[in-house]
Parts: structure tokens; C-alpha cells; sequence
């Protein structure tokens, strides 16, 4: 027992000395961050058969369908809404499904809920909009109310609400590989009134002192929704808190929206029944915008204003039918206007899509000028950069939401203001482009995510991100000089700089500073890619196959980083790392420059150099203002050959180094010996962290300037710290970091560098002396028996 003791402490001992052995070898090394170590295989999930390690969907990809049949109604007075679904359940994965989960987002609005009970305050003053809104609660409440699940047959299925969460547990497990069931679904809920509680729905009226007394209803989230069920996650049913959106399974629609009868209504899809619900002129119109060059009046101004003057007594049922798609929304009232445009794409190909929007008289005049016109141009900039759009309608709605998108439709507020004074409609020049901007904003979403179809509740980037670069393209599509609010590189460094950041890939509802970090930061990283990183051609290459090849799909962010990189033949692990890992910023900072100059291997010539550059030096203030003689100046003693020596004239053994230096030389390298030319010297300095490319502009004497486009692994070594050499006959003048402010780089005061650039002498490095111990003199002293060597033995 003592024996086994002992080893055990002799063992415990070495095993320490060994820790701090290696300890101390760690420390003594100098620090080091490989910024471009590669993510596949560290971050990355492992390609699977069903999402390959190119970035595409494997031979084995699948996804799940959801068709739905609803019909659901509108009750004005008492803001309710009523519905019945029978919901068809594709189960297109191999797995047997014992249950299902349903979305049931109105929940949120519970006074109990998860999102409402987890809110926090902070400071100490409060807005009058928190405390309406805290005053509705006290004696109001939303939600769903779930009255009624069965099955295919009517028989009755147990269910179980969670938060904002339904599953209902089956009779019989869905079978995978191609099984389906069918459940029937009733409920209804209380709509909010979207100025006072918030979110992406609900209902406005227009009851102010002048005011007609009408509502406009938005409908959202509406009713019972299928969860995804994906080969990543399997079912996706994190509750939904307000900030991370929807996640959801593509399918077939028909919806039968029952509403007032003097009610217009938008939504998602192609309406059945325009003869049942339009009069004949209003079809005769809705025909001629085919093949407008200009938006076209469906339902009139004037006969809009005609419907709010009354009440219908009746009600009308709008049937819409969509295919193909992962949501359905609608837009009801009294109050619309609506105008449509055909938007011919580009091939020919394909019928028409109609550009279409719904607003109030309290929107003009600026929707009826720029809405429909907005639509029509994002479908042309969007789909130049992905696919054709596959929908028959793109629909803008003026509404109480400021801004959201759904399947064919999107909700938008920005209004005209009314003149106090003369009752007048005006807009500013902020509302003019915030309502084109938006409207391209909304509408491109229809590309990311209504077709490509990411999980927005898990990476909030991967579609307001790539929404957002697309949104700045299009705006600048629309006009040089458009205000763009994201995009530029030079608009993201205060946020980039900021405390309270997290990485882009942070789950949605953890994000801080969620507009700059969801939206402001990816559009801006993406916007460097294509203009400084990759290229047009190549960027643009890339990000339509990773589109084309997740179109009606579900990509996750490893499906596009490793489509960017396998369609362009770029390494770019070093760029996802840094603005999507990581808080980083940029700064590089252009800290010296210094022009180096070849030794000739001429000694006199050389003397002529040092003794030019000595004489430019001022001489010691010291010994300038000493006015008493030196002890060299008294002493003649102490003068020797140093004090009768020129400091620079060369020796005679060097002058024959120098000659035997060049005897030596080859043709090539006595070519090169002569060159003249200056190598500048930059010594570059990553402040900020993040690796990027270093673009340098230098100006000569001459009056020329060019720009050097560095690319990113000149850090690959060091990534804190680089020096970078130019090589020209030209004297440099002036150099700076990122002319065209293209990179987000945060410092401008330490990109320039215009002082004086010193000159240094560059030595001629001497190749490696070789030990040749077959050299004949050496060979002369070895006995005869080694002067050759013996053949080696085949054994």
C-alpha cells in the first residue's frame, strides 16, 4: 500500500513538473492568432446527405409540405376574427411523426405569455405610448382561443398549448418517407390594435376629430401555422418572444376571407372570385394594368371615398388561392384605393406579375406616385441578382404596421403629413425615399425569405442581412444620390465600435442593437465582399447559384458560406470569422514608410551616398554651443589615423572585396545588382482586429497616383502586424489607406501618411556559405583508401 503511495505522488510529481515545463514552453512563445484557421470541421456542422460540403442541397435533401384550406371572418365591430382550417401534413422526412407542432403567434399578446412576462425596463422616465399600452392589458387580453382539433374523420385529438406553441398528438404516427394526415383546426382571436399594443399585425382607425371613423385590418400570424421539421433541427418550436421571426413550411392555400361587404381586400395570391366581389369596371381596369406602362386605379380614390361615407349591411367572401408558398397574409377595409401595374419580366416567358398597392386617401399623394412604381423596380433588381419571381402578385399595403412582408403582399406606413393650417397633404423628402425604401425593402423580401427560405427565428442576418445589401442596390438603382440608411461601409463604423455587440450569428432574440446588428452589419459585410473582397463578377456569380440553389428551400448559414467559397474559388473563412463570429472592427493604421535603396557593391559610391545623408543632418546642438576647444583641437597627441581619415572613404580591402564581390556575380544578378529602384517600406498595423484587404493609394512626385489592392492574407502570419514593400522608379510622396472609405475602417487620422519619408540602405544578403567537403585541396589530405566512395551494398 505505501509502495503504491509513493508512485502515486512520484507520478503525481512528474506529471506536474511536465505541466509546468509545458507551461513555461507556452509562455516563452510569442503570441499568435491564426485569423485565417479554416471553419469547416471547428464551426461548421459536418456535410451531411442531405446538405453536401459544397454548399448545396445533397442527394438526399428533403422538406417538408403544408396545404391549408381556411375559411376565417372579420367581425368590425368587435375586432374579432373567426376561422376553420383542415390542414394536409406531408411528411416527406424518414422519420415517423407521433405528433405535431403548430405556431401560435397571436399568443404573444397573453398578458401571461413568455415574451410579455420577460420584458425589462430601464432609466428612469417612460413614454406615454408604455403607458397606453400597459393600460390595455388591465382590461384587455389577445390570443388564440383554440375551440376545437380533429382529424381527417372528425375524431376529437388531444393538443397542448405551450406559450406560443401547439402540438397535437396524433391517433397514428405520420409515416415518413411520403405519409401524410389531415387535422382539423377551429379557433378565433381578438385583433390589436397595432398603434397602442405593437407588432407586425392589427388594426388602426381613423377616429380623430375630422377623421371618417373607418379601421384598416391587417392580418398576420392569423391562425394556426405549421412548424418546420428540418434535417438540422428536427421540429422548430422555440416560442416566439418578438424578435426572431418565422419559420415555416412551403404549401397550397385557399383562403375564403369573409368581410364587410364595401370592404376591399388584399392578400396573399390570385383572387377566384373577382366577379363576386368587384363590379365590371373594376375587373375591366384590374385587365388594362396587364399591360400599363403606368399604374392603373382598380378601386378608384373616388370610390373609396364613396364607401366611407356608409356602412354595408352584408358581407362579401374573398377567395384567394396560392400555391407554393410558406405563409398567407391579408389587408382589409373600407378606405383602399388600389392600383396595379404588370411588371413584364426579363426572358418574356412569363405572364405578367401585378404590381398592386392599397391605400388610404390619407396616403396620397405619395403612395399613388411611388408604391406600385417601387414594386415594379424591385422585382427587376432582385431578380437580376437571383431568379425570375415566381409569383402572379407583389402587393404593397398602407397600414398601422410600419413595415413587414408576407407571401405576395407587404404592410407599410410611411405617410404625407397634413397642413394644420391649409388641411393640405404634403410629404417630406425623409418620407419620399423612407416610403421607397421600405416598400424595396419589404418587397425583397419576397426573394429572402419568402423563396429562400432561411430560418429567420435562429439567424436573423441571413435574411435582413442579405435583404438589406440588396435593398442598398436597388436604391441606388433608383437614384445615386438615394439617402440609403445601410450599406455603405462608412455608416457601420459607429456601431462597429460600439460596447454592446454580438456576433452576427447569435440566436435572434439574444441580439443587441438588433437594426445595426441584423440588418446594418451583414448588408455592410456583404457589400464588401462584392466591391472590395471578391469582385462583381465573382460575387455576383456566387450569390445567385446559392439563391438558385435554395430556391423554395431551407439554407442554413453553412449552405451559404460554403456556396460563396465553392463557386468563386475564394477562401474566405478568414471574412465569415471575423464579421460573423466575431465584434471586431476595423482600424489598420499606416504607421511608417521608409524607402530603402540597393547597395551598389561600389565602395566609393557608397561613401558618396552616406556622406550626402550625413551632411543633411544638423550637428549636436551641444557641441555647437560649446564655445571652449576640444582636447583633440589642444592635443595633437591624441590625433591618429581616424582623426586624419575622410569618416567615408572606402579602404583598400574593400574596394577589392567589392571587385572580387563582382567577378563573381552572374549576368542576371550583376543585372539585378543595377537596378535603381526605391523599395518603400510600409510598416501596417492592425488596430482594430479585423483582417481585412489593405488598399493603398500612392501619389509620386511626378504627379501619378495608383492604387494597390492588397489582399487579405498579408495577415496570415501576423495579424497584428505586417510590413509590406512597393518596388518603383518613382519617389513617393504621399500614401493612404482606403481612399475610397470601402473597408469600414474606424481610424481615418492614421491612414495617411504624407511626412518625411526616410531612406536606408538594403545590403545584399550573401547567399549561405556551403560546407562542399569534396573540394580537391580538401580531398588531397585523405588517405587513397576515401578519395572514392564504394558502392552501397544491395543488402
Amino acid at each position: 500500500m505505501t509502495t503504491l503511495f509513493l508512485r502515486g505522488c512520484a507520478a503525481a510529481l512528474l506529471l506536474l513538473s511536465f505541466g509546468v515545463q509545458a507551461d513555461a514552453i507556452r509562455q516563452t512563445k510569442a503570441p499568435f492568432e491564426d485569423k485565417f484557421r479554416q471553419l469547416e470541421g471547428e464551426d461548421w456542422p459536418t456535410p451531411t446527405d442531405y446538405r453536401n460540403a459544397a454548399g448545396a442541397p445533397g442527394y438526399r435533401y428533403w422538406q417538408q409540405q403544408v396545404d391549408y384550406d381556411i375559411q376565417v371572418r372579420l367581425d368590425e365591430p368587435s375586432k374579432q376574427v373567426t376561422g376553420a382550417e383542415t390542414v394536409v401534413y406531408h411528411n416527406h422526412s424518414p422519420d415517423s411523426l407521433p405528433y405535431l407542432w403548430l405556431l401560435l403567434d397571436q399568443n404573444r399578446f397573453k398578458r401571461d405569455s413568455m415574451d410579455n412576462l420577460s420584458r425589462t425596463v430601464s432609466g428612469e422616465s417612460i413614454s406615454l405610448g408604455q403607458v397606453r399600452r400597459a393600460k390595455r392589458y388591465q382590461d384587455w387580453e389577445g390570443g388564440f382561443t383554440i375551440t376545437s382539433v380533429r382529424d381527417g374523420n372528425g375524431r376529437p385529438l388531444e393538443f397542448t398549448v405551450v406559450d406560443s406553441l401547439l402540438r397535437i398528438d396524433l391517433a397514428q404516427p405520420v409515416a415518413g418517407n411520403g405519409g401524410s394526415t389531415q387535422v382539423h383546426i377551429e379557433w378565433s382571436f381578438p385583433m390589436i390594435e397595432n398603434k397602442v399594443v405593437g407588432g407586425r399585425s392589427g388594426y388602426e382607425c381613423f377616429t380623430d376629430k375630422g377623421q371618417d371613423g373607418n379601421c384598416i385590418f391587417e392580418g398576420a400570424q392569423w391562425f394556426p401555422r405549421l412548424a418546420v421539421y428540418s434535417d438540422y433541427e428536427g421540429w422548430h418550436n422555440k416560442a416566439f418572444l418578438g424578435s426572431g421571426e418565422f419559420t415555416l413550411e412551403f404549401g397550397d392555400y385557399r383562403v375564403a376571407l369573409t368581410v364587410p361587404a364595401d370592404h376591399v381586400v388584399a392578400a396573399t395570391g390570385e383572387l377566384q372570385n373577382a366577379d363576386r366581389v368587384l363590379s365590371a369596371a373594376q375587373r375591366q381596369r384590374l385587365a388594362q394594368a396587364r399591360d400599363a406602362t403606368e399604374p392603373v386605379f382598380v378601386v378608384t380614390p373616388a370610390e373609396a371615398e364613396a364607401a366611407e361615407g356608409g356602412r354595408a349591411s352584408g358581407e362579401k367572401t374573398w377567395v384567394f388561392k396560392a400555391d407554393n408558398v410558406r405563409d398567407f397574409a391579408w389587408a382589409s377595409s373600407r378606405k383602399f384605393a388600389w392600383d396595379a401595374l404588370g411588371v413584364h419580366q426579363a426572358g418574356g416567358d412569363q405572364p405578367p406579375v401585378m404590381a398592386m398597392s392599397f391605400f388610404p386617401k390619407e396616403a396620397r399623394p405619395l403612395w399613388d406616385a411611388y408604391s406600385t412604381k417601387s414594386i415594379a423596380h424591385t422585382l427587376k433588381v432582385y431578380s437580376s441578382f437571383t431568379f425570375p419571381y415566381p409569383y402572379p402578385t407583389a402587393q404593397s399595403v398602407n397600414g398601422p404596421v410600419g413595415g413587414m412582408e408576407y407571401p405576395m403582399i407587404t404592410f407599410n406606413g410611411p405617410r404625407p403629413v397634413k397642413d394644420e393650417k391649409t388641411g393640405n397633404l404634403t410629404y417630406t423628402e425623409r418620407a419620399k425615399y423612407g416610403l421607397i425604401g421600405v416598400v424595396i425593402h419589404e418587397v425583397g423580401h419576397q426573394y429572402f425569405p419568402m423563396i429562400v427560405n432561411s430560418d429567420e427565428r435562429q439567424w436573423t442576418w441571413m435574411d435582413e442581412g442579405l435583404n438589406t445589401f440588396l435593398q442598398f442596390q436597388a436604391e441606388k438603382q433608383w437614384d445615386r444620390d438615394f439617402p440609403s440608411r445601410r450599406g455603405e461601409p462608412k455608416d457601420i463604423v459607429e456601431y462597429m465600435v460600439s460596447q454592446d455587440q454580438v456576433p452576427l450569428m447569435t440566436q435572434s432574440d439574444s441580439v443587441l442593437q438588433f437594426g445595426a446588428n441584423g440588418y446594418a452589419k451583414p448588408a455592410t459585410a456583404l457589400t464588401i465582399l462584392r466591391e472590395t473582397v471578391m469582385g462583381r463578377e465573382l460575387f455576383d456569380r456566387a450569390l445567385r447559384e446559392y439563391a438558385q440553389r435554395w430556391y423554395m428551400k431551407h439554407p442554413t448559414p453553412y449552405d451559404f458560406f460554403r456556396t460563396m467559397e465553392e463557386s468563386s474559388g475564394i477562401d474566405l473563412d478568414w471574412f465569415w470569422r471575423g464579421w460573423f463570429y466575431g465584434t471586431d472592427h476595423v482600424d489598420i493604421a499606416l504607421d511608417q514608410v521608409v524607402r530603402w535603396r540597393l547597395d551598389s557593391g561600389n565602395p566609393d559610391a557608397e561613401a558618396s551616398w552616406s556622406r550626402g545623408e550625413y551632411q543633411k543632418e544638423p550637428p549636436s546642438l551641444t557641441a555647437t554651443r560649446n564655445t571652449g576647444k576640444t582636447v583633440v583641437e589642444t592635443d595633437p597627441a591624441t590625433r591618429d589615423y581616424y582623426d586624419r581619415a575622410e569618416r567615408f572613404a572606402p579602404t583598400a580591402s574593400a574596394r577589392r572585396k567589392a571587385k572580387k564581390d563582382d567577378a563573381a556575380l552572374s549576368p542576371e544578378e550583376r543585372r539585378a545588382r543595377a537596378v535603381s529602384d526605391s523599395f518603400y517600406r510600409f510598416d501596417l498595423r492592425n488596430v482594430g482586429g479585423l483582417v481585412m484587404p489593405v488598399i493603398l493609394k500612392l501619389t509620386f512626385s511626378d504627379g501619378s497616383d495608383t492604387v494597390v489592392r492588397i489582399p487579405a492574407e498579408v495577415w496570415r502570419k501576423n495579424a497584428r502586424q505586417v510590413t509590406w514593400e512597393y518596388v518603383t522608379d518613382k519617389t513617393l510622396t504621399r500614401a493612404e489607406l482606403d481612399p475610397l472609405w470601402e473597408t469600414a475602417d474606424a481610424d481615418r487620422g492614421n491612414n495617411l501618411f504624407t511626412g518625411t519619408i526616410a531612406t536606408r540602405t538594403l545590403k545584399i544578403a550573401s547567399p549561405p556559405k556551403q560546407d562542399n567537403r569534396m573540394r580537391e585541396d580538401d580531398l588531397k589530405v585523405l588517405p587513397d583508401s576515401l578519395q572514392t566512395y564504394p558502392a552501397p551494398s544491395k543488402d
